[in-house]
């Protein structure tokens, strides 16, 4: 089903998005703003530079790195309640980083068996301050589901954090303790780093905290086509740095530096087949992340740009094989992303792409596949203009292409202007009268596409599951919904029934 699913990937609708993501699977360890602490946001100054192969300076930068890094990275303990929804049985931290239990739902049924306390964390990860006012970037999987997050200094320190944003497409988070005068990191341009130069991981790995590691990068923008196949992401971006410098459970979240000790990417993922550290590690790059957090920061959710395309890579031996099988073409494989198709408010159409079309840069950056173009279109918004290139019958062509978000708009938006499903994360089918019946309702909706991490996700709700009532009042139409919620502000009591016809009665407060 997997690899079915992995297959299937590079013929659905792109949309490709601004952001970053990160990944995990069973077999991986795993416009600015105007404010003025904005500027603990901007990229370094200082030109980035990497150790040379001389040992004398390698120890010494590595050295002035570690003692730049370790006191800006935390560790972050996530609690949950006793309750876990269905939503939440697998263990987030083995969905990223493997299941050292062996797979085959080993872990899933240790953690029904061995319920953690509430005094203690159900899980565990790193994240980075990156201003001294206390804002701190890790992962989403790091704080899924917490009903309570704590951030432990490198000096034993303790705060409960507030969970600023998170943003699963790109696996991305951002939290906020009260403190002044912290220690944090700069993000440094990571376009400039190159396959070879040497990095350091700071985490705290399996318990052990303040780990330093150094390694180097290993290739740059590799996609690995997982995330969108796990269904942990809408709109998932891959274009990743891999390095070897060694990173284990305890690692997401924290922070890959250059020698100078600055931000060049949030690591994430390990590709492992027991679990464990086996070579390879992956890591959102900086310059991703940033945009990330101070969109987080700034309009209170991510501002997504769509190129609007459907799209095969043609690097991609296997899926040119499939695509050319399928629609009985002939493609040849190569470098470059063919136009397969549109999305609906497509920006690339309305420019005068066509199916067929082959992009070969965005803004003369050179696309080779398509983790080139997730990267490309990553730190973009919708409005942004971008110029794409691409070849038509043997022809270069030039285009500039408005990028738009999901439902064609050209401009950002903040929470206030998202509608009651976007702000609540779902969406709801009418529930048909057999269902009614076979259930003994008098009225429901049946829940789809529950984003994740969102306030339905939270309470446990997933796809399928039926909403009776939201605030002691019947619903039975997604327009019923909305009519409840529309600028309601407060608590909201939500009484639904799982696949099971077990019925509760769960809340959340109005985002």
């Amino acid at each position: 089903m997997k690899s079915t699913l992995k297959k299937l990937l590079p013929f659905a609708v792109v949309g490709v998005v601004s952001g970053a993501t990160t990944v995990g699977a069973i077999q991986y360890f795993g416009h600015n703003s105007n404010n003025g602490d904005q500027s603990y946001f901007t990229t370094s100054a200082s030109n980035t530079t990497f150790a040379g192969m001389n040992t004398g300076a390698v120890g010494d930068d590595f050295v002035k790195a570690a003692k730049t890094t370790v006191p800006a990275v935390v560790t972050i303990k996530n609690y949950q309640s006793r309750t876990a929804s269905r939503a939440s049985e697998q263990d987030l931290f083995d969905f990223f980083f493997g299941d050292p239990f062996g797979g085959g739902g080993r872990g899933q049924q240790r953690q029904k068996q061995q319920q953690t306390p509430d005094n203690m964390p159900s899980g565990m990860g790193s994240g980075v301050i990156i201003s001294p006012d206390g804002y701190i970037i890790s992962n989403n999987h790091v704080v899924a589901g917490a009903n309570k997050l704590e951030v432990v200094l490198s000096n034993k320190k303790a705060y409960i954090a507030t969970l600023i944003g998170t943003d699963p497409n790109t696996d991305i988070s951002l939290l906020k303790i009260e403190e002044k005068g912290l220690p944090y990191l700069n993000f440094a341009n990571s376009d400039n780093i190159d396959v070879g130069q040497w990095v350091l991981a700071v985490g705290n790995p399996l318990g052990l905290n303040s780990t330093v590691t150094a390694g180097i990068v290993s290739a740059k923008g590799r996609g690995i086509g997982i995330l969108g196949s796990q269904g942990k992401a809408a709109n998932p971006i891959e274009s990743f740095i891999q390095t070897d410098a060694a990173i284990n459970p305890g690692n997401s979240g924290g922070a890959l530096v250059n020698t100078n000790g600055e931000l060049i990417g949030i690591n994430s993922a390990i590709q492992s087949t027991t679990g464990y550290y086996q070579g390879y590690g992956f890591a959102v790059p900086a310059n991703l992340a940033r945009k990330i957090v101070e969109d987080i920061k700034k309009f209170g959710i991510v501002q997504r740009g769509f190129l609007g395309v459907q799209s095969l890579d043609l690097s991609n031996d296997q899926q040119v094989l499939m695509y050319n099988k399928q629609n009985k073409t002939d493609l040849k494989a190569g470098a470059g992303v063919y136009v397969t198709g549109f999305g609906e408010n497509s920006g690339a159409e309305d420019a005068g792409l066509k199916k067929g079309d082959i992009i070969t840069k965005i803004d003369n950056y050179a696309i080779t596949d398509f983790a080139d173009l997730s990267m490309s279109i990553g730190s973009k918004r919708p409005g942004d203009k971008v110029q794409v290139t691409y070849t038509r019958n043997g022809r270069e062509n030039t285009s500039t292409v408005t990028l738009r978000d999901q439902k064609g708009g050209t401009s950002t938006r903040t929470k206030a202007d998202l509608s009651v499903t976007e702000k609540i994360g779902a969406e709801f089918d009418p529930l048909n009268e057999r269902f009614k019946t076979e259930y003994g309702l008098n009225s429901g909706v049946v829940a789809k596409n529950v984003a994740e991490g969102s306030e339905m996700a939270k309470i446990g709700i997933v796809d399928n599951y039926i909403i009776i009532e939201i605030n002691g009042k019947p619903v039975n139409s997604q327009k019923d919904v909305e009519k409840v919620l529309d600028k309601y502000q407060g608590n909201v009591q939500v009484k639904f029934v799982d696949d099971y016809g077990r019925n509760y009665t769960k809340g959340f407060k109005m985002p």
